[in-house]
């Protein structure tokens, strides 16, 4: 069997050093890791650069959301196969990145007993989901996917619409509501109440403090 050629994509290098180091221990010879990123734009540039096979990625990157980088990187290189490797499992996230052309979910919290099954899988033109995960929540409405202990940036902007990241991103300029929704083509009306619903997702008050929240999180 010829090596499957594999990159890794994740902001951690840390992370990305030990799993390249467990590979090795393992003797997993048919991944052999040609590249790895470590930001949305620099795989971007490595992806054009080294002939991959498949590519394990995180979706939390400092500079693009990782799951609206499976499209552009499926329409690119469609012979490239994308499983997700990531700590973010709640069964929203699973279910969009299928949806958006992912060919496997992959969590940090699982071992490693899977791996040679999801990789057989996803390279053959097959999908592969990790046990414990799930697309949709269970009947009773709780997913059993893991909980985030914390929320950081990646969780907090999904929180939030597309138009409201748009409107947030205004705010934090001190345009009011009549400015925001000339810029926008809405009316100041529907600004108001993207306002309020910003707030309310990220439990702020006041819009002195809703900027100071979003600069704090990196949420602009």
């Amino acid at each position: 069997m010829n090596p499957i050629n594999t990159v890794l994509a994740d902001a951690h290098e840390l992370f990305m050093d030990g799993f390249e180091r467990i590979i090795e221990d393992i003797d997993y010879p048919q991944l052999k890791i040609v590249g790895r990123a470590s930001s949305a734009r620099s795989l971007k540039d490595l992806l054009y650069e080294v002939p991959a096979d498949l590519l394990f990625m995180e979706l939390n990157f400092y500079d693009e959301d990782g799951l609206s980088l499976i499209p552009f990187i499926k329409a690119e290189f469609r012979d490239l196969r994308i499983c997700i490797l990531t700590g973010y499992t709640d069964h929203k996230f699973v279910k969009e990145a299928f949806q958006s052309g992912a060919d496997g979910f992959y969590s940090k919290y699982n071992d490693l007993g899977e791996l040679t099954e999801c990789v057989n899988e996803i390279i053959i033109g097959n999908t592969f989901l990790a046990t414990g995960l799930e697309i949709t929540p269970s009947k009773n409405g709780v997913s059993k996917s893991r909980s985030q202990p914390f929320e950081d940036r990646f969780l907090l902007r999904k929180k939030l619409t597309k138009r409201e990241q748009e409107v947030l991103e205004l705010i934090t300029k001190a345009l009011n509501n009549k400015e925001i929704a000339s810029q926008l083509y809405i009316s100041d009306q529907t600004v108001g109440v993207h306002r309020k619903n910003i707030m309310r997702k990220l439990g702020v008050r006041n819009t002195v403090n809703l900027i100071k929240f979003a600069i704090d999180h990196q949420l602009v």
